[in-house]
């Protein structure tokens, strides 16, 4: 091991906790409004029980502007709500925001993707039960579509892993802070290879943690 790499280990585990807080903070706002914001999406669709065409246009356009924007510009442009929002606009915990912000429609949409999926016969029997709206989402819809939305929620992780390092740039901290200041700055191959490797581990355990757990959870 190089001198390097023993040099910033004390750092590297630090950034990598940054990472996580990072991306769990942006996976937690992605479950708390974007999963309902995805169902939402669904329910006001052509030929759902809250069939509405002008709200579901107008809810879709919003979702896909945000989701349009570039991580690294979406992050510069609300530096102001993060000020607002976190008290600064470097560190962790400030860019969790944008990361957030991002999470949140890029969740939704996948949730609506996901939720399709489930044949339409088994909500029109929930319907002719006398199924609650409310009953309908958590028991029919959540429950038949939740192989999937575990492996939504993977493809997100992974997408916003790379997201948090893209943070580091402009001082979010996290692996792809030290990265930039070791490998790129002070031109240490050896560091930017070794978070590079540690960045791939991460997605690994993701992939694969999501993968069995949406195995598990198919009953198909």
């Amino acid at each position: 091991m190089s001198e390097n790499i023993l040099a910033i280990l004390p750092e590297l585990w630090t950034a990598t906790q940054q990472t996580l807080l990072m991306l769990a903070i942006g996976l937690g706002a992605a479950l708390v409004l974007g999963g309902p914001l995805g169902v939402l999406l669904f329910l006001l669709g052509a030929g759902q029980s809250l069939d509405h065409r002008p709200a579901y246009l107008v809810l879709s356009w919003v979702v896909n502007t945000v989701r349009s924007f570039p991580f690294i510009i979406l992050l510069v442009a609300l530096v102001p709500f993060t000020r607002v929002i976190a008290g600064t606009s470097i560190g962790p915990l400030a860019a969790a925001v944008p990361l957030s912000v991002a999470a949140i429609p890029y969740f939704a949409r996948l949730v609506e993707q996901s939720i399709r999926e489930v044949p339409r016969g088994v909500i029109e029997a929930a319907h002719a039960m006398g199924a609650s709206e409310l009953q309908i989402v958590w028991r029919v819809l959540v429950r038949e579509a939740r192989s999937g939305l575990v492996l939504a929620l993977t493809v997100l992780a992974v997408s916003f892993l790379s997201y948090s390092a893209v943070a580091g740039v402009v001082g979010g901290g996290g692996i792809g802070d030290l990265a930039i200041r070791y490998g790129y700055y002070r031109f240490q191959t050896d560091v930017m290879l070794l978070t590079v490797a540690l960045l791939v581990v991460l997605v690994q355990i993701i992939q694969f943690g999501g993968n069995a757990i949406a195995h598990r959870l198919d009953k198909r």
